[in-house]
């Protein structure tokens, strides 16, 4: 009994002294065997997926306590690309040399209580393949408890710092803790991942709530044998999935799986000590990021000699584009880029000696560079102004390109300082402007990745603004006040408010624009410091003393800050004791614009503006559009995750007919991130008191009367203040002002001058009139990079998936042109308005626009994933000879025959698989996500039913002009009829619009185009014709009408058109306006088409009639249109053509209606008599897709007896914001009420209530 009891205490002991922590004993050698494989692709079937996989054998063996070797043998690399199932890995021994070649060396690591620290190297190890062996050793960085079988902590791993979810359970049968750990790595609190290129890309956290593009998860499962020592790691599997997609991620993915497997092959006493080199500490195991800037995704290339291959790619590049774009090279244009990023600033500065003298290649390389994008292409330009051997446009180009390019590091941000004292960025106004507003553009990216950001960046910019506060320089005020807008820093706000009216602590009388510049300086502050941009523009709002443009760009800036219910709340309790219109209808147009919005940055600033507007309505909803407005309009797809959203702002004030400002600008909204798009902006500043002092007849209705009173203003440009510009314009790109320009008085009155007709030879446009006659020529070639946007995240393996978007851009423009001998004036450039003038010219207008979106792992040694290119190119060359005569207002054209196809528009994409590898750069795997079939679709052909495939060639031709216009596109799609957005875009996509030559009559010698805008005199049988088409114009109207009721009234109050027109018709009548398109061929007679338009205008009515005919022998059809628009808000046009206006027939007829007390509507009909069998079939086409799409959006369908042969429409003004649409078809009809309308109707509600109704 006594012995049983002992053996049970000693196995008793035993047990209690296993342990399960992962522990490695430092007199053991461990060898295991690793596998880690990723793929990308769709996870769907008959898709083309792509991967690479890494197996090899790992030795750790100890050399301390705490120290231990690693080493790694056996390593084969594979490649996958191709079709599941159809296609496995490829060894790639070349890249398996080239990778060994560098993990054959050791690499040694501090281990304690399962937590690998740091990691050591030899000095030449590159950080990704100390990456590499991140993703093994990761393995062993576990925390197991045995006191708990579910825990939760926040541990450092290869992801970063994360929260881990633990769950263990023991094998009774084996003894052995199985062990699973799930990371958050969508929530860690130090995430190894980076983000570039979108520092200006304001996120959106509220979209969130609506869905995400990207969704990650890691698993990882361990097998743990217990020991007295601890417990030793016999399995370990790994698996990280991620879903990505342009869009939300529940309309489709792209997927990546990463899996990684370590196994236990034995366990040895170390017999002998292993020898190593010196060791250099490359971190912990959390991933690194290194040199991520030359690694670009869409390519791969040898980076050996970079200056020669960049100096070869930037000739060939600038010949290859000189006078038109070679869509071919312009994917160069992202290999020299790379190259640039290389190139130590040595090889610049030779590169620049060898291409200065070369203006082709000059411009080249200064469009080039600016990509380097650190402390380079910075020294670079440093040495340029020092030196000055840049003109200003060069300057002001490249240095703003350059910042906006630059990493925005505090090392970098340092250097650009040096810019705003060198004597060079002073000597040119625009050089000084665009060197102050990129470094403003710079410390606002900086302040992107640095927080708190430090206000030394934005120092120099307050130094200087106070200066010229001090100094009383107005001008340097506006620049440095922009400067501080761009920079968008917190700490710049105590010296805004020195600039602010009523705000100041030192009140100091500035004119408006630099108090206008000062209020918009705070538009970034805004969404860093809220609270404190809200303080200001309420004080600045409530101020009634205050200028009115002051006031409403303070509740612009105000909205700008997202303001809660409350803050909307207390200016709504302002605005309704406001006196000023100007002010009132500002506020409330923005924020009736606002309550319809449905962006979700705006989600809770919608609810508390539609409170507002409620409020604010009865007193103010009805102000017309001659008070200042503020328009908000928005559109967002939650399935897309994107949308868009623009804003016009109008600021009057009483005392000025003119707006003081105008301000247009737009947004687009894309997964989480919202990008400022272009801004424009003008702001009248002496100008308006010039139209105040002398613009007696302006009427403001846009008519002649007012045009001749703008002119005689204009001569009037000596009563101009000369302290203040005649007026200012700026612009703004990704929220950031790049650019704007005062006109003084002298520059004004030197353009005036210029243009004037009185001007001699020493006006600029007389220089250039010379130059035009000896013949000249002009090229402009640029390529821009214009995104560049990359996300990087580190994966289980240690290799970095990458999701990038490039987008860049070659733009070519080319004009040669000689003008005839008779151009020149002799005195003075009136003398041109009773000349004739011809021209030759020929040129070239044209862009291709390349755009990649890459998903999947980048490394410089490899690549592998999906990745979408598409090519769009515009081309449009010319040829052709023109005659002006100004005083006869008579302009002809003269083009050459098309004798070759010319495609203008093409439209190029494709998503593929893709593998690369530095070993053999030049042969990258890339295959077409889906499979392109070798059988010729037919046209709207289905193959299959997840497969489509349509395909079409339309073309017009004319055997008149020997030409033809095509329309064609092939689209390939798989699982299309799934209900998710992404697969709408996948696959396979051309389309085009291209002039072809085609069958011609009778040869062609040139195309005429001739122009005559004075009147003409036609043969004496036009009126006959236009006698006969009214009276058949009157009869067919008085059959289709949109009321009875109304139409008798109408013809009740009215003569007869017929009887007037022939009344006033026995002269020969004048076309106001005629229109020629011949084909030319030698002598024989023209052939093509002649327009004529005639004005018959009534008390009543404004009437026009249209009469096209074909010239040439046999032909009898013509076009007769008959419009009319009267009093009554109606307009009616009726439609004949064929053989002398006879063969067919159409009547269309549209009317205003709005009565005291009724609702404003608008109704159209469309009557047809006969018309041509095509018409027939295209309308019969079009109809079957009306009840589909009508449903799609909103409609509701009801089966009616209409009329035959007519589709009419109603558009009804429900309320403020809404409209009744209703449209009849012969056989059913469509309506939805309460449809929302993004346009207040306010402006329609106040029409003129003498209108005669119509039902």
């Amino acid at each position: 009994m006594r012995g049983l009891l002992l053996c049970c205490l000693a196995a008793l002991a035993t047990c209690q002294s296993l342990r399960y922590d992962i522990t490695l004993n430092p007199k053991k050698t461990y060898e295991y065997k690793y596998e880690g494989k990723v793929n990308f692709g769709l996870d769907l079937p008959n898709l083309a997926e792509s991967g690479v996989k890494i197996t090899c054998k790992a030795k750790i063996s100890g050399v301390s306590e705490r120290m231990f070797l690693l080493q790694v043998s056996d390593l084969a690399v594979a490649e996958y690309n191709g079709f599941p199932g159809k296609n496995g890995y490829d060894a790639s021994p070349k890249l398996t040399k080239r990778i060994a070649a560098e993990l054959i060396k050791p690499f040694m690591f501090d281990y304690n209580n399962g937590h690998v620290e740091d990691i050591r190297a030899s000095t030449e190890i590159s950080t990704t393949v100390v990456n590499i062996v991140r993703g093994l050793l990761s393995f062993f960085q576990v925390t197991v408890k045995t006191t708990q079988n579910i825990y939760e902590l926040e541990e450092i791993g290869i992801h970063g710092k994360c929260q881990s979810h633990y769950v263990t359970e023991e094998n009774k049968e084996t003894k052995e803790l199985n062990i699973t750990q799930v990371v958050d790595v969508m929530n860690c609190r130090e995430k190894a991942a980076m983000y570039t290129g979108m520092a200006t890309a304001v996120v959106e956290k509220l979209s969130k709530e609506r869905g995400d593009s990207i969704i990650s998860t890691v698993r990882y499962l361990y097998s743990v044998k217990p020991t007295a020592e601890g417990g030793l790691l016999t399995r370990a599997h790994a698996l990280e999935k991620q879903h990505f997609s342009p869009f939300n991620v529940k309309g489709g993915t792209f997927k990546m799986q990463a899996m990684k497997e370590l196994a236990l092959l034995g366990v040895n006493d170390t017999t002998r000590a292993t020898t190593y080199g010196p060791m250099e500490s490359k971190g912990n195991i959390v991933y690194k990021f290194a040199d991520e800037d030359t690694k670009i995704p869409i390519m791969m290339q040898n980076l050996e000699n970079p200056m020669q291959k960049a100096m070869d790619l930037i000739k060939r590049l600038a010949e290859a584009n000189n006078y038109s774009v070679d869509s071919i090279t312009t994917e160069d244009a992202m290999k020299a880029y790379q190259l640039m990023r290389v190139i130590p600033y040595e090889g610049l500065e030779t590169m620049w000696k060898q291409f200065a003298e070369n203006k082709g290649y000059r411009r080249w390389f200064l469009d080039m560079i600016i990509e380097v994008g650190d402390a380079r292409v910075l020294k670079f330009l440093e040495n340029r102004f020092k030196v000055g051997d840049l003109s200003p446009s060069e300057a002001w180009q490249t240095f703003l390109m350059a910042l906006q390019h630059l990493r925005a590091s505090p090392e970098l941000v340092e250097m650009a300082k040096v810019f705003l004292g060198m004597p060079f960025s002073k000597s040119d106004i625009y050089v000084w402007q665009t060197v102050a507003l990129a470094y403003g553009t710079l410390v606002y990216k900086h302040c992107t990745y640095y927080t708190p950001c430090p206000v030394a960046a934005v120092q120099p910019l307050l130094d200087m603004a106070t200066e010229a506060l001090r100094s009383g320089n107005k001008d340097n005020m506006v620049l440095f006040l922009k400067a501080l807008g761009n920079a968008g820093h917190p700490s710049s706000i105590k010296t805004i408010m020195r600039f602010l009216p009523g705000i100041a602590a030192t009140p100091v009388d500035l004119p408006l624009r630099v108090q206008s510049a000062a209020v918009q300086a705070m538009r970034l502050i805004a969404a860093r410091d809220p609270h404190s941009v809200q303080d200001i523009t309420i004080r600045l709002f409530v101020q009634r003393d205050l200028p009115a443009e002051i006031r409403m760009l303070a509740f612009m800036i105000l909205f700008d800050t997202k303001p809660s219910m409350a803050v909307v709340s207390t200016v709504t309790a302002h605005l309704l004791e406001e006196k000023d219109l100007n002010v009132a209808s500002f506020a409330y147009s923005y924020l009736e614009s606002f309550a319809r919005s449905r962006t979700p940055d705006n989600h809770f600033l919608s609810t508390a503006s539609s409170v507002a507007v409620k409020i604010l309505a009865p007193k103010f909803g009805r102000l017309s559009y001659r008070y200042s407005k503020a328009m908000h309009m928005d559109w967002f797809h939650d399935d897309f995750l994107a949308g868009t959203s623009s804003e016009f702002f109008m600021l009057r004030s009483a005392a000025n007919m003119l707006p003081t400002e105008i301000m247009s600008k737009g947004k687009f909204h894309f997964i989480g991130r919202i990008v400022q798009l272009l801004e424009l902006g003008v702001r009248a500043e002496g100008i308006k008191e010039l139209f105040n002092a002398s613009a007696s007849g302006f009427k403001g209705n846009v008519s002649f009367s007012d045009l001749q009173s703008i002119f005689s203003v204009l001569q009037n440009s000596d009563v101009l203040p000369n302290d203040k510009p005649v007026f200012s314009a700026y612009s703004r790109a990704s929220g950031q002002e790049w650019y704007f320009t005062d006109i003084s008085k002298e520059m004004f009155q030197n353009i005036l001058k210029a243009f004037s007709p009185s001007a001699g030879k020493g006006s600029p446009l007389w220089a250039a009139m010379e130059e035009l006659k000896r013949g000249t020529s002009w090229r402009y070639t640029r390529p821009f990079l214009v995104i560049e946007a990359r996300y990087f995240q580190a994966t289980t393996l240690g290799l970095p998936v990458e999701i990038s978007k490039y987008y860049n851009s070659i733009t070519a423009l080319t004009v040669n042109a000689k003008a005839g001998a008779n151009l020149l004036p002799t005195e003075r450039l009136e003398q041109l308005l009773t000349s004739q003038i011809s021209m030759d010219t020929d040129g070239f207008a044209g862009v291709t626009k390349d755009f990649w979106v890459f998903y999947g792992i980048n490394t410089e040694l490899f690549q592998s994933g999906s990745q979408l290119k598409n090519k769009v190119t515009v081309a449009v060359p010319w040829k052709f000879s023109t005659k002006i005569n100004v005083a006869e207002k008579r302009f002809e054209l003269d083009f050459p025959p098309c004798k070759e196809e010319i495609e203008l528009i093409s439209q190029r994409s494709n998503v593929y698989a893709v593998s690369r590898n530095i070993e053999d750069p030049d042969s990258p795997k890339v295959t077409p996500i889906m499979a392109m079939s070798e059988v010729k679709p037919e046209p709207l052909q289905i193959l299959g039913p997840s497969t489509w495939h349509p395909t079409s060639r339309m073309c017009a031709e004319s055997n008149i002009y020997g030409l033809g216009l095509c329309v064609e596109y092939e689209l390939k799609r798989q699982y299309y009829s799934e209900e998710y957005p992404l697969y709408y875009f996948l696959g396979y996509t051309h389309m085009g619009l291209k002039i072809i030559p085609a069958q011609a009559t009778k040869a062609v010698d040139k195309i005429h185009f001739e122009v005559n805008a004075g009147p003409s005199r036609h043969p004496t049988s036009v009126r006959q014709l236009l006698e006969t088409l009214k009276r058949l114009s009157k009869e067919a109207t008085q059959r289709v009408t949109l009321s009875s009721d109304s139409a008798s009234s109408v013809r009740r109050s009215h003569p007869g058109h017929h009887d007037i027109l022939v009344g006033g018709m026995n002269s020969t009548p004048e076309a106001v306006f005629n229109f020629k398109a011949f084909a030319m061929s030698g002598n024989q007679k023209p052939e093509g088409y002649d327009a004529a338009v005639y004005y018959t205008p009534e008390a009543w009515a404004h009437n026009a009639q249209l009469i096209v005919s074909q010239v040439g022998a046999n032909t009898n059809w013509k076009m007769c249109v008959d419009s009319s628009v009267n009093v009554s808000a109606e307009a009616k046009a009726h439609v004949r053509w064929g053989a002398e206006c006879q063969s067919y027939e159409m009547t269309m007829k549209a009317a205003a209606t709005y009565l005291p007390g009724s609702k404003p509507a608008l109704k159209a009909k469309v009557h047809w008599t006969r018309i041509p069998e095509y018409m027939v079939k295209m309308g019969s086409r079009i109809e079957r897709y009306i009840p589909g799409m009508a449903f799609l959006l909103g409609f509701y369908q009801e089966n009616d007896s209409n009329a035959k042969q007519e589709v009419s429409a109603s558009v009804v003004a429900a309320s403020t914001d809404s409209i009744d649409v209703k449209i009849k078809f012969p056989e059913y009809s469509v309506y939805r009420q309460a449809m929302p309308f993004p346009v207040p109707s306010t402006g329609f509600q106040e029409l003129p209530q003498n209108i005669t109704a119509q039902e």
